[in-house]
């Protein structure tokens, strides 16, 4: 079976926001330079859920005391932002400054001239380069333009069952042949081996994919710019991630909560998911609480029993690779800069142990410290506390050694297609989805891994075409 080449509504939504940064230029005069300094900004923000934004506002407004600035917080989702941005873009009404932005959305936006690196750079200069974490630097810049100030990463994970592989005498499922092994040997019993996502609508299997791919060496596009995803490395990573879901995963489409509730339950002995599973794992959540059998004497026994693989390695891959996400702070072309300046250094700084803390799981601190106070915010996250229902500290819950993967798994991230300048690649394909589809079609058995991996790859050919 062949996929359709055709114009994608990402594709479409960049040319569309290409033309409303080309209305924007012609009657704005440029960068935020020549705005008349109100003090008054507009701050949108993707942690729009009410918790967060209620915790948002309590930050911005100890700035707005304290600086003299207005600050107009505005919750916004990141599905929206595309749409959201083209209409303000087109009207003349961009924010000044825009949070929780993951890479994909910033490439987009600089692709299209909608942001103001040199002072997002000034920013990175004023707080200390020396006091972030190295590697989301570098995945937060184009050849030397700094792209965005990063903020916080959340990580993928391979979560596993670790008494389960005890009594079996199973090894860290660190490799695509320890997984493998794994998954074929506790796949019975009325139990899966491993929940893994196969939903072709949704971002959260392509981001599967890409942790597994990864791992085996298997790109985006290769060194020249050009689709890879047909390479004998990304081949034989369709063929694993075919031979775990398919095999040995729970039957039918799987998605974000059913691969949870599938390992929350105790039918399956392996799952990927995000980092953001762990206060959900601790049972600081009534809405998502484990149900495993020991789960009702003991609330506290799936997280006991549970360990984790932040960095997987496939046969051709030369390391271990972990896939994550890592959000920034932008600065678009019309913003207010000295105020927009002003308030992102603050959420950076006094600020920042509030905006991580708000959900400690999923906001790795990617700034460390300060210069008279390394590692002080990597201190402060440990303690941060988590959950929803009923709260504990991330230290409390889990173990240091845990905590110390999830650091380290920062430096250790990979994304495709960022080293390549393909940014703006990389976010429309976060729109189309066609790793995603191509997974729905092969774990369902339309199609084979090598077919699956063609498809994927005609379809990111004529999405760059489309966007050149």
């Amino acid at each position: 079976m062949v996929m359709k080449v055709r114009r994608s509504k990402a594709a479409l939504t960049g040319l569309a926001v290409t033309l409303a940064a080309g209305l924007l230029a012609g009657c704005s005069g440029g960068s935020g330079e020549n705005r008349r300094a109100d003090k008054r900004i507009t701050v949108w923000s993707q942690e729009n859920l009410p918790p967060r934004m209620a915790a948002t506002r309590k930050v911005v407004s100890r700035f707005e005391k304290e600086s003299g600035i207005k600050v107009d917080l505005v919750g916004v989702d990141e599905a929206q932002l595309p749409q959201l941005i083209m209409s303000a873009a087109a009207a003349g009404e961009l924010p000044d400054v825009i949070g929780a932005v993951p890479m994909g959305q910033v490439w987009q936006m600089y692709g299209n001239g909608l942001l103001n690196t040199e002072i997002a750079d000034r920013i990175v200069e004023d707080l200390g380069p020396g006091t972030f974490n190295p590697n989301a630097l570098a995945l937060t810049e184009d050849g030397g333009t700094r792209l965005g100030v990063p903020s916080d990463a959340w990580l993928q994970l391979l979560v596993y069952r670790k008494d389960r592989f005890a009594d079996a005498g199973l090894r860290a499922p660190d490799s695509y042949g320890r997984a493998l092994k794994a998954a074929a040997e506790l796949d019975g019993d009325g139990r899966d081996g491993v929940s893994l996502a196969t939903d072709p609508s949704d971002v959260f299997t392509q981001q599967s994919f890409e942790d597994l791919a990864l791992a085996n060496g298997c790109e985006l596009v290769d060194e020249a710019g050009d689709p890879a995803l047909d390479s004998p490395a990304c081949e034989a990573a369709f063929t694993a991630y075919d031979d775990l879901a398919r095999k040995h995963g729970a039957p039918g489409t799987q998605s974000v909560d059913t691969t949870r509730a599938s390992y929350f339950s105790g039918t399956s002995s392996m799952m990927v998911w995000s980092s953001f599973l762990l206060d959900e794992l601790a049972g600081l959540r009534k809405d998502a609480l484990p149900s495993c059998p020991e789960c009702k004497e003991d609330p506290g026994f799936l997280a006991r029993n549970t360990e984790v693989v932040t960095s997987l390695q496939g046969p051709d891959g030369d390391e271990p690779a972990q896939f994550g996400e890592i959000t920034s702070w932008t600065v678009t072309r019309t913003a207010e800069t000295g105020a927009s300046r002003a308030f992102i250094e603050y959420m950076m700084n006094k600020g920042y142990e509030d905006w991580f803390g708000m959900a400690p799981e999923g906001k790795i601190p990617v700034r460390t410290g300060t210069p008279q106070e390394p590692g002080s915010f990597e201190q402060a996250w440990r303690s941060s506390v988590m959950g929803v229902d009923r709260r504990e500290s991330l230290q409390k819950a889990f173990p240091p050694e845990l905590l110390d993967r999830l650091v380290d798994g920062v430096g250790d991230m990979k994304r495709w297609g960022l080293t390549q300048g393909q940014g703006t690649l990389v976010g429309a394909t976060n729109g189309e989805l066609p790793v995603a589809k191509a997974i729905g079609a092969m774990t369902s058995g339309q199609i084979s891994p090598k077919e699956a991996a063609k498809e994927a790859n005609d379809e990111v050919a004529a999405l760059q075409k489309s966007l050149q």
